[in-house]
C-alpha cells in the first residue's frame, strides 16, 4: 500500500464546505472547555513522572546510589506502567474517563510524596515501580478520551495541543526542579522536597476531575443540544465508515501488521526520547560544570524548541492528512542531531544547541504517530491497541535510561549510550516508513471511506 494509505482521501469522513456555524461552535466549545484541563493533567503527570532526573543530581550522593541504581530505578517505573496500561484503557472506553482518570491521578501523586522517604536502593525501585503502575492508562486514557471528543479531521491538533504538555513539563519543571533542589527545610534535603512539593497538585486535581471532565458529548449540560447532535453525528458517521470496511475484534487489532509495527516503532522512539530526558541534567552538568539550577534552565531549552516543532507538525499534518512521513522525518532529525552531540561533545556551546535540536525534532512526532491507529481502528479494538502500543512501547522507557546508565558506568562516558538511543531512533523512523506500506487487501482498511 503506497502513502495514500496513512492520508485521509479528500472525499474522506463528510464535512460540510464551508462548514456550517454549529460545526465551527461545537469544535471551538469543546476544544476551549477540554484541552487545556487535560493539558494541565498531563504537565502534572510528566513533572511526576521525571522528577527522579533532577533529584538524582543529589540522590546518589546522598544515598550513595550508582548511576547503574539510578538508571534501573529511574527506568522500572514503565515495569508497573506496562502490566496495567490496556486495561486501563479499556476502562476509560466502557466505564468513562472521569472516575477513572481522577483515581489515576490521586493514586499517583499519593505515591509520588512517599518517594521522598525511601533510604534503601530496594525502596526505591519499588516506589518507582508502584509510580508506574499508578499512572497507567492515563495517556493512552486520554488518547481514547479525545476520540469521543475530536474527528479525525481534527484529532492530530487535538493530541497536539494535549501532548504540549510533555514539553511545557520540562520548560516548567526543570527551573522548579532546580529551585526546590536549593531549599532544606525542617533538616530535609531538596530532592526529598521536590517528590513532596510536586505529589500533592496530583491528588488535588484529580479530586477537580470528577467533577470537571464529562464522558459523552451526549452528558454534557455545557454543550448546546445543536452542538451535541453535531458532534455526535459526526463521530458515528466516522465509526460506521470504519465498519464498512471492517470491524476488528480486540484480539485482531492487537494482532494487526500495522498494530505491531506501530508497537515497535514506539518502544525505540521512547528508548531514545527517555534516555535523553533522564540523562539530559547529568549530561549537561558534566558538559558545562554549572551549578544544579542553572544545569536545569539548560535542560529546559530543548523543551522550548520541542512545543514549537509539535504544534507546528500537528497543524501541517491535519492540513495535508498525511501521517506517516510526518511522523518519521522527526525521529530522524532527532538521531541526526544527537550522533553530532557525541561528535561536538568537547564542544559545550554546540553540543548544548544540537541537544536543543533534538529535543525539538523529537516532538514533532507524537501528535502524527497517536493519530495513526484512530484512522483505521475504533472502540475497544482501538482502547486495546492503543493501550499496547503505548504499553509496549514504553517500555523503552526502561531500556534507554538502564542502557545509558549502565554503559556510562562501565566506560565513564556518556557517548555510546548517546550511540545506542541514536541507533534506537534510526530504527523507529524506518518502522514508521513501514507502517502501511503491505499491499495486502487487509491494509486498505486504514483507509476511512466516505459512508
Amino acid at each position: 500500500m503506497s502513502d495514500v494509505a496513512l492520508k485521509a482521501p479528500a472525499t474522506g469522513p463528510p464535512v460540510s464546505s464551508p462548514e456550517s456555524e454549529i460545526a465551527q461552535r461545537a469544535r471551538r466549545r469543546i476544544a476551549r472547555r477540554l484541552l487545556p484541563f487535560l493539558f494541565l493533567l498531563y504537565v502534572i503527570a510528566f513533572i511526576d513522572r521525571m522528577n527522579v532526573g533532577a533529584a538524582a543530581l543529589q540522590m546518589p550522593h546522598d544515598l550513595g546510589f550508582s548511576e547503574g541504581v539510578i538508571g534501573f530505578g529511574a527506568g522500572i517505573f514503565f515495569f508497573g506502567y506496562f502490566l496495567l496500561e490496556i486495561p486501563g484503557a479499556l476502562i476509560v472506553e466502557r466505564w468513562g474517563a472521569r472516575r477513572w482518570i481522577a483515581r489515576i491521578m490521586i493514586t499517583w501523586g499519593m505515591i509520588t510524596v512517599l518517594m521522598a522517604f525511601i533510604r534503601t536502593e530496594h525502596q526505591f525501585y519499588l516506589v518507582r515501580f508502584f509510580v508506574g503502575a499508578a499512572e497507567a492508562g492515563f495517556f493512552p486514557g486520554v488518547i481514547v478520551y479525545l476520540t469521543h471528543w475530536f474527528r479525525y479531521q481534527d484529532r492530530a491538533k487535538a493530541v497536539a495541543v494535549f501532548y504540549a504538555a510533555n514539553p511545557i513539563s520540562y520548560i516548567i519543571g526543570s527551573p522548579l526542579a532546580g529551585l526546590l533542589l536549593g531549599i532544606s527545610w525542617l533538616g530535609i534535603k531538596g530532592w526529598r522536597w521536590l517528590f513532596i512539593i510536586e505529589g500533592i497538585p496530583a491528588v488535588l486535581f484529580g479530586i477537580v476531575t470528577v467533577f470537571y471532565l464529562t464522558d459523552w458529548p451526549h452528558k454534557a449540560p455545557w454543550l448546546p443540544a445543536d452542538e451535541q447532535s453535531w458532534i455526535t453525528k459526526e463521530l458515528e458517521r466516522e465509526k460506521e465508515a470504519k465498519k464498512r470496511i471492517r470491524s476488528f475484534s480486540i484480539w485482531e487489532a492487537v494482532r494487526h501488521r500495522d498494530v505491531i509495527l506501530l508497537t515497535l516503532c514506539y518502544f525505540c522512539a521512547m528508548t531514545g526520547s527517555y534516555g535523553i530526558a533522564f540523562w539530559l541534567p547529568t549530561i549537561l552538568k558534566r558538559i558545562s560544570g554549572k551549578s544544579d539550577f542553572k544545569v536545569t534552565l539548560l535542560a529546559a531549552l530543548p523543551y522550548v524548541a520541542a512545543f514549537i516543532m509539535q504544534q507546528l507538525n500537528g497543524w501541517h499534518s491535519d492540513r495535508t492528512c498525511e501521517r506517516r512521513w510526518h511522523a518519521a522525518l522527526p525521529v530522524f532529525l532527532c538521531a541526526i542531531a544527537l550522533a553530532f552531540a557525541v561528535v561536538y561533545q568537547t564542544n559545550p556551546t554546540v553540543s548544548i544547541l544540537l541537544f536543543v535540536v533534538a529535543g525539538g525534532a523529537f516532538y514533532g512526532f507524537q501528535p502524527c504517530f497517536w493519530a495513526v491507529p484512530t484512522l483505521f481502528l475504533s472502540e475497544s479494538a482501538a482502547a486495546a491497541s492503543i493501550g499496547l502500543i503505548n504499553a509496549v512501547g514504553n517500555l523503552g522507557g526502561f531500556a534507554g535510561p538502564l542502557v545509558m546508565g549502565y554503559l556510562a558506568g562501565r566506560t565513564h562516558s556518556f557517548a555510546p549510550g548517546l550511540l545506542y538511543l541514536v541507533a534506537s531512533l534510526l530504527v523507529s523512523g524506518i518502522l514508521m516508513l513501514a507502517v502501511g506500506a503491505s499491499r495486502r487487501p487487509a491494509a486498505q482498511a486504514i483507509v476511512p471511506l466516505e459512508p
